[in-house]
């Protein structure tokens, strides 16, 4: 059950999709789990509504699939679609890339030097959460440097769907050795103005997962 007590400030069908997103996420709600509207609603203690409202929400997102006549299931994730989501990832973060060295501020550039460094600390301890949690903020960092809401919606989905795969498929952060040296490259070019060095550093980090999910052949 929903715990309301603590996130009083939001509506509820806001806690209701925040809610079956994140089980949906971190596989709790396996793939091909069929979302029935009643159970979960008693389940969360809540009507309906709201779980209808989440699960075509989520549909949009791409998190669930509904079939006609049987209903709605959480989407599986193979590793093609991965690779495919990653293609169009990589496009639209060489963008961001470019698009941040020319529009981020001071204040903006210190925050993502900030958040780099919190991450190499991260890795240094090997601790898996806090890299996940910092390298999905870097990259949100950049992409909401380039004032473009559009982008920023886009591209906010794409990294949903891979922490996703991550979750379900891999029990550490993969690359993690080579991250913080890719995030400089990234960091060095905006700071440096050069958004040439920036696409092509966003561009390069992107494709190293890509390639890992590629030869794992995960399925």
């Amino acid at each position: 059950m929903i715990n309301f007590d603590l996130q009083r400030h939001k509506p509820l069908r806001d806690l209701v999709y925040d809610e079956l997103k994140m089980k949906i996420m971190m596989g709790l709600i396996a793939p091909g789990t069929r979302m029935m509207e009643v159970e979960l609603a008693e389940e969360m203690g809540v009507s309906r509504t709201p779980v209808r409202e989440a699960i075509r929400k989520l549909e949009k997102e791409g998190m669930i699939s509904i079939e006609p006549r049987r209903g709605a299931y959480a989407s599986s994730l193979s590793n093609q679609d991965m690779v495919d989501i990653l293609e169009v990832r990589q496009t639209m973060e060489g963008l961001a890339a470019d698009l941040a060295t020319i529009r981020f501020t001071e204040e903006q550039k210190n925050e993502l030097l900030e958040v780099s460094q919190a991450f190499n600390q991260a890795v240094e301890k090997g601790d898996m959460e806090q890299m996940i949690s910092l390298d999905t903020l870097f990259h949100h960092l950049i992409v909401q440097g380039t004032g473009n809401k559009l982008l920023a919606v886009m591209v906010g989905q794409l990294q949903d769907m891979v922490l996703r795969f991550r979750y379900l498929y891999y029990d550490d952060f993969r690359r993690a050795e080579k991250m913080p040296q890719e995030h400089k490259e990234i960091l060095d070019a905006i700071l440096g103005g050069d958004p040439v060095k920036a696409r092509m550093a966003a561009d390069n980090h992107i494709d190293g997962l890509k390639q890992m999910v590629i030869a794992e052949k995960v399925k």
